[in-house]
């Protein structure tokens, strides 16, 4: 994939992922973006681990990939950011 395909594969995962872990989003549209592309990565990884392949192209098996490896990827950053003070 090119890095615009990677953009909006990014962006629409982000997106999703967003919208599926609830809380304070890190970093605006920017972020869903970071956080689509490193969920990306991240699921990608993890399905390699299972003996799978992750992702392949801009496709649906591959945007389950990236997904699970975005909310995997948010709740990390929820973890370690934790509560923020009111």
């Amino acid at each position: 994939m090119g890095i615009l395909a990677w953009i909006v594969f990014g962006l629409i995962v982000g997106l999703i992922a967003r919208w599926i872990v609830p809380g304070e989003a890190p970093g605006g549209v920017l972020g869903d973006i970071i956080v689509g592309i490193v969920g990306a990565l991240l699921g990608g990884w993890l399905y390699g681990l299972f003996g799978h392949v992750g992702v392949t192209g801009f496709n649906l098996p591959s945007m389950l990939c990236a997904l699970i490896g975005a909310i995997v990827l948010l709740w990390i950053i929820r973890a370690i950011r934790g509560r923020p003070a009111v």
